[in-house]
């Protein structure tokens, strides 16, 4: 699994933005993003602002539940229209994944 600052600089270079772009999206300079990408213990607050401004969210999963989470992932990053994928997970991709039948 790949740290939190591993996951926005990916998540940056497939959006195909620039370090400097941060500035416009989150208010956040771009030496201040350089920094955080390379070594940053960036506050929540600050985590929240990243991910709205590359139009992600932040969220706790719990261990239990990371294998199905990443598989209901790749799943849809795979091929999300495919005929026979499961339907409850197309209505719901997250039913019965904490536990809430």
């Amino acid at each position: 699994m790949t740290t939190i600052l591993q996951q926005l600089k990916k998540r940056r270079l497939a959006l195909g933005l620039k370090q400097s772009d941060m500035l416009l999206r989150a208010g956040i300079s771009r030496q201040q993003y350089q920094r955080l990408e390379s070594k940053g213990n960036p506050r929540l607050d600050t985590l929240e602002l990243i991910a709205q401004a590359l139009s992600s969210e932040l969220m706790l999963i719990p261990k239990d539940k990371l294998g199905a989470v990443i598989a209901v992932l790749e799943q849809k990053a795979s091929d999300p229209f495919r005929e026979d994928a499961n339907k409850d997970l197309h209505d719901d991709p997250w039913k019965g994944l904490l536990g809430d039948d």
